[in-house]
């Protein structure tokens, strides 16, 4: 019988996470050929904020096909720009150029091996699913023996640019302080309470739906973070601080974010990164390591 993904994942899990060392440099490449036509896996908040785009003519690619475990959902996203909503994600690899993953680090597993078997390439926004360094490695090797691309956008975090270009050097230290609204995570409190501190690893399999940006952080710099995660009351936003100290010198980021109205868990700059980068696909200039 076949073994499925989640079968050659379980015989790689023979290392202990500690020894991962992540390097993103042949996860995001430079586009060779057009982006035309795109597919959604998720169809969620940060899906409909690039459908709302692309309604608006804004977009520079076309969203023609939808998909979720919720087919009413994809139909809802598919009926604002005349697209299609399908009930297999396979159903769509056939006409599109990329597949952006919105959906859930599930997906990330299940659904973009399939996609990069297609020779499509992907962007993830589930960031956190690899720090599964064995499923990093697994879908960058399906990327290149179908020559595809894996695009992995800079999310809900700014100064990602700078990140990767220190990581050129040595990185010392790598820090991210994440401050979210109690409800953010699903709890009540009336205080500020430190929720996690640890690895960046730890802190993905503990909140999947809340800290991509560790991920990001993490596999820009090729060098795991420490993670502190915060709930306040007193915020409104997503605030995420970076500290990064290496031969470069040192990089000090603060980033509030505002939280999609559908999902106080999803910042809507982690739309607009991926909206950004689906428009820079066709672009002439392109700023920005």
């Amino acid at each position: 019988m076949d073994k499925t993904v989640k079968d050659e994942l379980l015989e790689l899990k023979g290392n202990e996470y500690n020894s991962l060392l992540i390097n993103s440099a042949n996860l995001v490449g430079e586009h060779k050929h057009p982006v035309n036509i795109v597919g959604i896996i998720g169809c969620g908040a940060i899906a409909k904020i690039i459908t709302d785009y692309a309604v608006a003519g804004n977009l520079g690619v076309e969203t023609n096909f939808f998909y979720d475990q919720n087919l009413k959902k994809a139909k809802k996203l598919a009926a604002q720009v005349d697209g299609v909503a399908v009930r297999d994600v396979k159903d769509m690899l056939g006409h599109v150029d990329l597949v952006v993953e919105a959906a859930s680090p599930p997906a990330v597993v299940d659904l973009v091996p399939t996609v990069l078997q297609a020779g499509k390439d992907v962007m993830i926004m589930s960031l956190g699913a690899l720090m599964d360094f064995h499923l990093k490695d697994y879908l960058e090797d399906l990327a290149r023996q179908n020559n595809a691309h894996v695009y992995l956008p800079s999310g809900a975090l700014a100064g990602l640019d700078g990140v990767r270009s220190a990581a050129v050097g040595e990185i010392m230290e790598v820090s991210l302080v994440t401050r979210k609204n109690p409800l953010s995570f699903g709890i009540k409190t009336d205080q500020e309470t430190v929720l996690f501190e640890g690895k960046a690893g730890d802190a993905v399999r503990k909140f999947p739906a809340n800290i991509n940006v560790a991920a990001a952080l993490s596999i820009a710099c090729g060098r795991e973070a420490e993670v502190k995660i915060i709930a306040d009351p007193s915020v409104d936003y997503n605030c995420h601080q970076v500290h990064v100290v290496g031969d470069f010198g040192e990089i000090k980021t603060t980033t509030q974010n505002r939280s999609c109205v559908t999902n106080p868990k999803t910042s809507v700059l982690a739309a607009y990164s991926a909206i950004k980068l689906l428009k820079r696909f066709n672009q002439t200039l392109k700023v920005g390591t």
